[in-house]
């Protein structure tokens, strides 16, 4: 099967050129924020705040890195399970998320919302954080610094390994 080269933010087309069971490389910017960060994202949306990301077109990645060592930008980096996020996911796909890496199964209600916004969800390996760092070549810390490793961070990924576990029309792949 064909590795295909994506290029974050995703657009409209390539994100419609994908389907279940795809293998792509992403490259290019990308957020980072677990259970924690979705809900102060939540929190913030019910009290009418701005948030400190944009989620139009944006992609966000499941995952609390462990610290960086020396000379790296960032340490292990492996996804975090997305079941954790289903509760909160439907919302900020709703206002413009296309895309999200993790593991695992989602809810019918994730699906639904990847399928009615036209986004994608990509599974990165469970187990491989720190091969998987080797493909995040910058970090910036962004918003929620006390959530210390779930802090919402911008990376820079280059060809960073991942399957489409469910695609925009809201097909999976056949173990989810």
């Amino acid at each position: 099967m064909m590795t295909i080269e994506l290029q974050l933010p995703l657009t409209d087309e390539a994100i419609a050129s994908l389907r279940a069971g795809m293998t792509v490389r992403l490259s290019g910017p990308c957020y980072t924020a677990r259970d924690a960060a979705h809900k102060r994202l939540t929190e913030m949306l019910d009290r009418g705040e701005p948030l400190p990301i944009p989620l139009e077109g944006q992609c966000i990645y499941y995952v609390g890195p462990s610290p960086a060592p020396d000379g790296k930008p960032i340490g292990a980096a492996g996804p975090t399970s997305s079941y954790r996020m289903d509760a909160y996911a439907p919302r900020l796909l709703d206002l413009g998320l296309r895309g999200m890496i993790g593991k695992g199964a989602r809810s019918p209600q994730v699906t639904e919302a990847i399928r009615r916004n036209r986004a994608v969800y990509f599974g990165a390996v469970g187990g491989a954080a720190a091969l998987l760092a080797r493909h995040i070549t910058a970090s910036e810390l962004i918003a929620f610094p006390d959530l210390q490793s779930e802090a919402i961070r911008l990376l820079t990924l280059d060809r960073f390994p991942a399957v489409v576990l469910i695609d925009s029309l809201g097909q999976k792949i056949p173990t989810l």
